[in-house]
């Protein structure tokens, strides 16, 4: 799993949580996922690995699942979480939890610094 962010104080559109979760060939009718406002669960199957793939995110903070966006493709699954709380800085860490998690990673490739995100 990996993420990253924007914030805006103003402007809705540019408050969100890029979220990827890669499971190569998990066709879209082997996923189960439920995006609620304060977590999402993931679980899919792959059938040429034979294996089940399953996360559980408890979000540092509400999201909006209704204006966010999913993306389902060969490789992965990747949303757009639309943040709740319109605020100009970053969340510090994508789970409420502080414990370091082994599968979560920064996608660097999406990744803006706060001061830069203008």
């Amino acid at each position: 799993v990996t993420w990253a962010q924007r914030s805006s104080k103003s402007d809705a559109e540019k408050n969100h949580v890029y979220l990827t979760i890669s499971v190569p060939d998990v066709s879209p009718s082997n996923i189960k996922l439920d995006l609620q406002p304060t977590h999402l669960d993931f679980t899919g199957y792959s059938e040429t690995k034979k294996a089940t793939y399953h996360v559980h995110l408890d979000f540092y903070a509400d999201i909006e699942p209704a204006k966010s966006k999913i993306n389902h493709t060969p490789r992965d699954v990747e949303m757009v979480l639309q943040k709740k709380e319109l605020d100009e800085a970053y969340w510090p860490r994508l789970l409420k939890e502080k414990a370091k998690v082994h599968f979560l990673k920064t996608n660097f490739d999406k990744w803006v610094d706060e001061d830069e995100q203008d």
